[in-house]
């Protein structure tokens, strides 16, 4: 049980950075090319940044009430919409809404560090953590070569899907 909860508890916070990973290298040009704007290109990646730094302690303190398992479905039910309407940005208002809902989604990050210290012994907490850490990595490692694969090849619609598609058998796997 706490093996396969460790599990799905990394791979829960591989695939939010792997869509983070996929996202950001070709954010910058397609928001170039939305708006000619070099000031608008900073803004997804800012909105993100935002949207995750205000709600991970509500995130954090709806998972003491609640329970961890619920809230990292909800978040992870939250980035699989963020992925969706991602896929349907054709201007700059929605491209940046996505965003958002992406960055709340991705507060689960706390609920899930906290799920693996309450389920770990003290003396491999550290290793637990470590755990995180390799996610984090990973998730940074692969996206960018995924996403630059899937625009160049399918286009920026495709982001969207593939990462909705990660997040739904995500959410399968939390779930069950």
């Amino acid at each position: 049980m706490i093996k396969s909860a460790k599990f799905i508890l990394f791979l829960t916070i591989f695939i939010d950075l792997l869509g983070f990973g996929i996202v950001i290298p070709i954010l910058p040009n397609y928001v170039k090319g939305l708006t000619s704007s070099n000031f608008m290109v900073g803004m997804p990646v800012t909105l993100f940044a935002l949207s995750q730094f205000f709600i991970t302690p509500v995130w954090g303190s709806l998972s003491d009430k609640y329970g961890r398992r619920l809230i990292i479905l909800i978040s992870i039910l939250i980035s699989t919409l963020a992925y969706v309407v991602f896929s349907f940005s054709t201007g700059i208002v929605v491209l940046l809404f996505s965003r958002i809902l992406s960055g709340i989604g991705s507060g689960n990050i706390s609920a899930a560090q906290a799920y693996i210290s309450d389920i770990t012994e003290p003396k491999d907490r550290a290793k637990s953590m470590g755990m995180i850490g390799a996610a984090f990595g990973l998730g940074f490692i692969f996206g960018p070569p995924i996403g630059g694969f899937l625009m160049e090849d399918f286009g920026f619609a495709s982001i969207g899907w593939f990462c909705a598609v990660l997040c739904i058998i995500n959410l399968v796997l939390a779930f069950f």
